[in-house]
């Protein structure tokens, strides 16, 4: 009984194997899995979407698989034509989760999972074939819940053909002799903004990598807008130290030169000896810096994580370079993942951002667009509203202009000495030396208020003038930090989060606005502002609240996704 046990579980064991690693290429026609079971009749809780509606020759799109209420283990995704079942076009996958399979004799045209584990949500790409019969499509998808529960043919929205390109060719320029054409399938890549091709975007900051196998060669090409250099960076994590770096920087007489390097932190990394690399081709035109080279180098970060020799996260900086030697940078991303650098793929960009320069850009934003903001409007417009209400033998407007302005001190310390702790550098450029002056004057307005002479003193209009002046120049300052710093870590190309902090800040000069127009419209008309004027100013105040409440909000949040 136990010798015909095991030879059952011999016989069976490579099917099984087979299906939780995705490879069911014989499936392909009818995309009814092998599981001795019957497809579910019921409506699909898993769903394909589509990016578009349309497409042309050569265009790609992006096809999410994803589940409404419950998570699939396998799936299986083909693109076909409107009541056809052959595949059409061909995909690149852009995380571990998929793999490219082989369909009718076609590469890469269909999608399958890699492994039995839960999912919620998988992003692919397909790329129509640049020349053929076109015809309506749609994405054909088999979800597999469990080994008896699965849905077959879950369709997406149709994608309609919308014709040929103009046959009137239009002149394009070239920016990079480098190109995202062979993405997904000969090369892995990982770019910003995502699935951006340097070859026709001049904004597109790039990186592709592919190593052998077989042996230590790699192929790298890195492109990118920069002034001074580019470089790609092999690392155990998403942040700066103990990575592996290649740059491509301008050596002052108008070449692009090939660096080898390795970092210990956040300064300037350690050149290393060229070592075994072959240049294939370098360029530097229109402010766009492109290499492209062979290494036959070992990678080598410290400590080595416990993954595979040839897995590592991609990390992307370009900056300024004087002489060949490189400055801070200026833009930087990463993978959103540790990748195989022997596996083609298109990746997705995540930040590079680490948490501490996300929490310093938090505090400076809490502590001059909301406790700031609301102190100084309330020293300026809101005594008469507080009239008579006393605490610790003080008005209760002065209490709390001093509550919110000593957090704003506080928080804008802490995240002064945030960013100083992790830089331990001086990163160039106009935020730093704002961010400088804004702590500077910040530091200057409590100390010069603990020293200011009594409300009765001859001299006291020239604190009084002084100590609101010093505010209003701290203000713009920091409105100013704030919106050059916004501009590092957002990188797409609509800039949202400098747009969100522009509609935040002509919020507030709607409302001091207003409050200066009600103050001097009852001033004009009464000698004492009376009940009405309180509950006008208390309104607005309520308002403004609220309003920069939500815009605080979606900036935080803008922040920590960036």
């Amino acid at each position: 009984m136990h010798v015909y046990t095991l030879l059952f579980v011999i016989w069976t064991s490579p099917v099984a194997l087979g299906y939780s690693n995705g490879l069911v290429s014989g499936s392909c026609g009818t995309m009814v899995p092998n599981h001795s079971a019957q497809p579910q009749t019921a409506t699909s809780p898993y769903t394909v979407t589509v990016d578009r509606s349309s497409y042309q020759a050569g265009d790609t799109i992006t096809v999410t698989l994803q589940g409404q209420s419950t998570t699939f283990m396998g799936f299986l995704l083909q693109a076909q034509e409107v009541g056809g079942s052959q595949p059409v076009g061909t995909f690149s996958v852009t995380d571990g989760q998929a793999q490219l399979l082989s369909c009718s004799g076609t590469t890469s045209s269909a999608v399958s999972h890699t492994s039995a584990s839960s999912k919620s949500s998988v992003k692919v790409l397909w790329r129509a074939p640049a020349s053929e019969s076109y015809k309506d499509i749609v994405f054909r998808t088999t979800f597999v819940q469990s080994k008896r529960v699965f849905w077959v043919q879950v369709n997406s929205a149709t994608v309609s053909y919308t014709g040929s390109q103009p046959a009137t060719p239009v002149p394009t320029v070239s920016y990079s002799f480098i190109s995202s054409a062979s993405c997904g399938y000969s090369k892995l890549c990982v770019s910003q903004p995502s699935n951006c091709d340097p070859a026709t975007s001049g904004s597109c900051n790039f990186i592709s990598v592919l190593a052998s196998s077989t042996n230590s060669t790699f192929n790298v090409e890195i492109s990118g807008q920069a002034s001074g250099y580019v470089a790609v960076g092999f690392s155990d994590d998403q942040y700066m130290g103990n990575d592996d770096i290649y740059i491509c920087v301008d050596s002052g007489s108008g070449s692009v030169q090939v660096q080898h390097a390795y970092s210990t932190g956040t300064v300037t990394p350690n050149i290393l000896p060229q070592g075994n690399i072959s240049i294939t081709k370098t360029s530097m035109t229109g402010g766009i810096i492109s290499c492209s080279f062979t290494s036959q180098n070992t990678i080598s970060t410290q400590p080595r994580s416990a993954a595979s020799a040839l897995s590592y996260y991609l990390l992307f900086a370009s900056g300024q370079a004087s002489g060949g030697s490189i400055q801070f940078h200026t833009t930087t991303f990463s993978s959103s993942q540790k990748v195989d650098l022997t596996s083609p793929q298109l990746l997705l960009s995540g930040s590079s951002e680490p948490p501490i320069v996300k929490a310093h850009g938090a505090l400076m934003l809490i502590s001059w667009m909301t406790t700031g903001s609301i102190g100084m409007l309330i020293a300026r417009y809101l005594k008469a509203a507080t009239k008579g209400k006393r605490c610790c033998n003080k008005d209760f407007w002065f209490l709390a202009h001093v509550t919110l302005m000593s957090l704003s001190v506080i928080a804008t310390s802490i995240a002064f000495i945030l960013i100083f702790s992790y830089a331990r550098d001086w990163s160039g450029g106009a935020h730093p030396v704002l961010g400088c002056i804004v702590m500077i004057l910040a530091l200057i307005q409590p100390m010069a208020a603990a020293f200011r002479c009594t409300p009765g003193h001859k001299w006291r209009f020239v604190f009084n003038w002084a100590h609101a002046l010093n505010a209003v120049v701290i203000k713009i300052l920091a409105v100013a930090a704030v919106f050059t710093g916004l501009g590092l870590i957002d990188t797409t190309d609509s800039q949202w989060l400098q747009k969100v902090m522009g509609g935040f800040f002509a919020w507030e000069v709607l409302f001091f606005l207003l409050y200066e127009l009600n103050m001097r419209l009852y001033a004009k008309d009464k000698t004492e502002p009376g009940s009405d004027s309180t509950n006008t100013e208390v309104i607005i105040l309520v308002i403004f609240v609220l309003g920069n409440i939500t815009f605080l909000v979606a900036l935080l949040c803008g922040i920590g996704q960036s």
